[in-house]
């Protein structure tokens, strides 16, 4: 899937939506509207579905998907990525986003993206 097959009418919900961030000490609400204006998104595959992120295409490639936990329904998803785009080490190139399915829609759009210091796992959790 591809943003730019999308409908107007597609388009128009994906603007309407409001997303939560904390990126480099920056915070609040973003609107998908700018996203979509000054940067080059484009559709991620995860798990075999199609995700929106708040970041330009170019970052597909330095994309990795550590963990993903998807909502009984199917409607939602968290998903734990490193992006080296910028930063290789660990600690500085992880992100978490929560993305929702938009109803009538196949895709997913982020609503939350943040920061996460990519930390390894406990040895006490399955």
């Amino acid at each position: 899937m591809k943003l730019s097959d999308l409908s107007a009418e597609s388009l128009e919900k994906i603007k309407a939506v409001r997303w939560d961030r904390i990126i480099e000490k920056h915070e609040g609400p973003e609107d998908w509207e700018s996203v979509l204006r000054y940067e080059q998104p484009d559709f991620l595959s995860v798990q075999g579905c199609p995700i929106l992120l708040p970041v330009d295409k170019s970052h597909h490639s330095n994309i990795t998907i550590i963990r993903c936990i998807w909502s009984i329904d199917n409607n939602s998803v968290t998903v734990f990525l490193s992006d080296t785009t910028y930063e290789d080490d660990p600690f500085f190139s992880g992100f978490m986003a929560v993305c929702d399915r938009l109803k009538g829609e196949e895709f997913f759009l982020a609503v939350l993206y943040h920061e996460w210091f990519i930390i390894e796992r406990a040895g006490v959790f399955e």
